[in-house]
């Protein structure tokens, strides 16, 4: 399946997709396999996390499950077989949310082919600003691997201008102008945001950071066509209630209101 097809099947339900993000290696490679077997009843697309070290667009959540995984001794070598055996059990979009030094530790080339053999689908950066370095850009567009990459509500008219051309998979929407977590409301002026970069590209536009009930997933689907949901997921596993409840309400709020 396609992303854009992915996209497409939701929007034909009448809801905004639905990308659960789930961190490879947390609480361990099994509990991890078995989160994905879990959030792919709901799932659209998938989000899953390459633990890293300094990971600074993240709250304190996602932080302490990527430390989890570190400490436990998830390295390149484990994510990659991660995302081997998720492609095992479902066709859906995969994409890989990284940091750049990973890429530039191992080599651009030989890590966008790695996780393009594994079954990546594409690659959400979201420290890279793609036109510092268009070239690492396209030699992902040339392996096979769309790009995913980061906007926000402070961005200008001309950086959405910029970037958004680049996301050859969706463009990642932030809500705030912070790091990920639940919340219990967005703020406004999401919709605005998402008709701004709608001008600049095709690509669907999902809204992450934040959504973590049926009010900010309502909020989403308003103003966008997918959103990702983390923090809520790994708070949930933190605080030993299931997963499924959490999902299902959300998918909830994802359904648009028909106006008649």
């Amino acid at each position: 399946m396609t992303t854009r097809e992915a996209f497409e099947r939701a929007a034909y339900e009448g809801r905004a997709a639905l990308i659960p993000y789930v961190m490879a290696g947390y609480p361990d490679a099994q509990g991890a396999l078995e989160t994905v077997r879990r959030v792919l009843p709901y799932a659209d697309l998938l989000e899953l996390g390459l633990p890293y070290s300094d990971p600074l667009g993240d709250g304190p959540v996602i932080q302490r499950a990527s430390e989890r995984a570190l400490r436990q001794g998830t390295r390149l070598k484990d994510v990659l077989e991660f995302v081997r055996q998720v492609r095992s059990l479902t066709d859906k979009p995969l994409f890989i949310m990284t940091y750049i030094n990973p890429v530039i530790a191992t080599g651009p080339r030989r890590f966008f082919e790695a996780f393009k053999a594994a079954g990546a689908t594409g690659l959400i950066l979201p420290d890279l600003p793609p036109d510092e370095d268009p070239a690492l850009v396209a030699l992902a567009h040339g392996v096979g691997l769309e790009t995913t990459f980061l906007l926000a509500p402070t961005s200008t008219d001309a950086r959405i201008a910029t970037v958004a051309p680049h996301c050859t998979g969706f463009v990642y929407t932030v809500s705030v102008a912070g790091v990920t977590g639940a919340r219990d409301k967005l703020p406004d002026g999401l919709p605005e945001l998402v008709q701004r970069i709608k001008q600049h590209t095709a690509a669907p536009v999902a809204i992450g950071f934040g959504i973590s009930n049926q009010t900010t997933a309502r909020q989403a689907a308003q103003a966008a066509d997918g959103a990702v949901i983390a923090s809520a997921l790994i708070r949930a596993h933190e605080e030993g209630r299931p997963l499924e409840p959490v999902l299902e309400e959300v998918r909830q709020g994802l359904f648009r209101q028909v106006s008649v």
